[in-house]
């Protein structure tokens, strides 16, 4: 996201995605689809969409919900480091992106893993809630928030009643170009700072934010470890 991009942060990620990335057809035929289809060039970056799957396959994942599907880049990574009965659950509240993410998962095959949900994310996480407390289906390991960044907040109290106790949360881009300090910022800036506030206050959570700098800008992640169990609201 950011409006200026040293080039060396471009050639270290190049670097290393070439030393430790094995080819991906997929992932590279889903970005091009992507960009053909006229979708933001919001994806994760290559490397940091292992890191995505990296997580998922520490924590011994088997259910992961992703909130913001875009074209499904992201999820076809997490989908991937998941069992074959694991499931990935992806809210996206665009149909145009989520046609294009939906083609993309089929071409590689990933469709069956992948539990693709079209509608504003408020309305869709009520639902899993409502499954997850009835027992009809089993909370999540792991949960990556990538959408609107002034709904994090609420993002967060519906995620906390969908999780494991040991369940890992990871949100995206909360430094907004290092705008983040600013109390005046825009609505962004405003709902990453009151989600940030909310997970500091919360004695369930420990979190840390990781600064990234690379071929997406500067930027970076919140990690939050989901010590204990919520009661349902």
């Amino acid at each position: 996201m950011s409006s200026a991009i040293d080039p060396r942060w471009r050639d270290v990620d190049l670097w290393f995605a070439d030393r430790l990335l094995p080819p991906d057809p997929a992932g590279g035929a889903a970005l091009a689809a992507n960009q053909a289809a006229g979708l933001p060039a919001h994806d994760v970056s290559p490397l940091q969409a292992r890191m995505l799957a990296l997580i998922a396959r520490m924590l011994g994942a088997r259910r992961v919900l992703e909130i913001g599907t875009l074209g499904g880049y992201s999820t076809m990574h997490l989908a991937r480091a998941l069992p074959e009965d694991g499931q990935v659950v992806t809210l996206e509240a665009d149909p145009h992106h989520a046609g294009v993410a939906a083609a993309n998962l089929d071409r590689a095959g990933l469709a069956a893993r992948v539990d693709l949900r079209v509608g504003r994310a408020v309305d869709s996480l009520p639902e899993l809630a409502e499954a997850v407390a009835a027992g009809v289906a089993a909370p999540f390991d792991l949960v990556f928030i990538d959408a609107d960044k002034p709904s994090n907040p609420v993002y967060l109290d519906w995620t906390l009643t969908l999780v494991r106790p040991g369940a890992v949360i990871i949100a995206d881009n909360v430094v907004r170009d290092g705008r983040v300090t600013d109390a005046d910022g825009d609505a962004s800036v405003q709902g990453v700072r009151a989600f940030t506030d909310k997970v500091a206050a919360d004695p369930r959570l420990t979190a840390t934010v990781l600064q990234t700098v690379g071929m997406k800008g500067y930027d970076g992640f919140m990690m939050i470890l989901v010590d204990t169990a919520p009661a349902a609201p």
